[in-house]
């Protein structure tokens, strides 16, 4: 757990240090029209989650076969190396295409969640999965204020030269640290056994609960874009501006270490269903009123407030997945899970570039506040069993 937690954290870190400047690093490869540069920064930015979306399925059934460690070891040593090269790229063309391989060689931290979630007595998954949520919540919250320290007393180039050196630290803690209890199982069993849908015993559940993580995925994602325009709508463009605009999109963060531990535990005691409708509810009266306000302090204090449900939803989707899903199948599940997060960092970017244009820049916390009340009526009138809280294993 220990050195899982330490690993996440490098890899939350180690991805979000780099996103920031992107758009920026795109600018200097290249002389471009303004559409131009939001054309190939949009692309450079999506082709990674594309990979992943369409990749994760086949490296969860090779994890599930060969191992979670494995998989470990092939996500952190070839990202290590992609995002090494990036430093060193000529052209936005060279650039997509290292973006393209980091999104082939991604999935560190579902396979790391996989793993605890395998290792764990399900009795405690709960608040195994809380715990090592707040490390990759931790490097993201990090990784922005460390990458812009790097660019700014270096350059954008060594900031991919030692986000890669980090991910290589990664790779050998892993390598040496980590040790897995597995039984594989055999491509005859797969066969046998047909499709691992077939072979849980809740398939509704579990289709729900990924695409549950789509849509929780959309919703964060769809205010990312937009968050630091709204900021600057607020201030009337007097101020700091980037800094409270960096203050703003670090809050939920904050709040998501805090809250997701206590939450795993009282999960595991009373229930994760609980924790789930509890998730949901919450953050659909949190969202909406972030479309009205009128106060930067008042904005602050409710995006904080949605880090507590995040810190509810993702650790309670993963420990329903895992409550649900066969042990040799964790692998096959979280890897799916990872794709269907990815098409909700997609989406969320596209429909909330969408809305904004259309709505303004208020009318992407409503919309996100109305896909997640819609979720969360899918999942409480289409599978029963999210109605049951009472039960402790639900």
């Amino acid at each position: 757990m220990a050195v899982l937690w330490l690993g996440t954290f490098i890899a939350g870190m180690g991805f979000s240090e780099v996103m920031p400047f992107l758009s920026l690093y795109v600018d200097d490869l290249g002389t471009f029209t303004k559409g131009q540069l939001t054309m190939y920064s949009g692309v450079t930015y999506a082709v990674t989650f594309f990979v992943i979306a369409l990749v994760s399925p086949l490296w969860g059934k090779l994890a599930d076969t060969k191992g979670r460690k494995i998989m470990l070891l092939r996500s952190s040593f070839g990202m290590a190396i992609v995002i090494g090269l990036m430093g060193f790229v000529s052209n936005v063309w060279q650039l997509i295409g290292l973006r393209f391989l980091q999104g082939f060689f991604a999935g560190y931290i579902p396979n790391a969640t996989a793993l605890i979630a395998a290792e764990t007595p399900r009795g405690k998954s709960g608040s195994a999965l809380g715990i090592l949520t707040t490390g990759y919540v931790s490097g993201n919250l990090i990784g922005p204020v460390l990458g812009g320290i790097l660019a700014q007393v270096f350059s954008i180039r060594w900031t991919f030269i030692l986000t890669g050196i980090f991910l290589i630290i990664v790779f050998i803690l892993s390598a040496t640290l980590v040790h897995e209890h597995f039984t594989p199982i055999t491509r005859d069993q797969q066969e046998q056994s047909g499709s691992w849908l077939h072979r849980v015993k809740r398939p509704k559940l579990i289709l729900v609960l990924l695409v549950s993580t789509m849509i929780i995925q959309m919703g964060n994602n769809s205010i990312t874009p937009i968050i630091s325009l709204y900021v600057k709508q607020l201030m009337n463009n007097v101020g700091p501006i980037t800094l409270v605009a960096g203050i703003i999109a670090a809050l939920p963060g904050i709040s998501t270490l805090l809250a997701a531990p206590k939450l795993g535990d009282y999960g595991d005691r009373r229930g994760t269903s609980r924790v789930l409708i509890f998730g949901y509810v919450f953050a659909v009266l949190m969202y909406f009123p972030q479309g009205f306000v009128t106060s930067i302090w008042l904005l602050g204090i409710l995006r904080f407030m949605i880090g507590v449900s995040d810190g509810a939803l993702f650790p309670a989707v993963q420990t329903m997945l895992t409550k649900n899903s066969p042990q040799e199948l964790t692998g096959t599940v979280f890897s799916w899970n990872q794709s269907f997060q990815a098409a909700g960092s997609m989406f969320g970017s596209l429909f909330g570039g969408l809305v904004a244009n259309i709505f303004n820049y208020n009318g992407v916390f409503i919309f996100t506040a109305i896909t997640l009340l819609l979720n969360f009526l899918l999942l409480w009138w289409v599978v029963p069993e999210v109605r049951h809280f009472r039960q402790k294993n639900a």
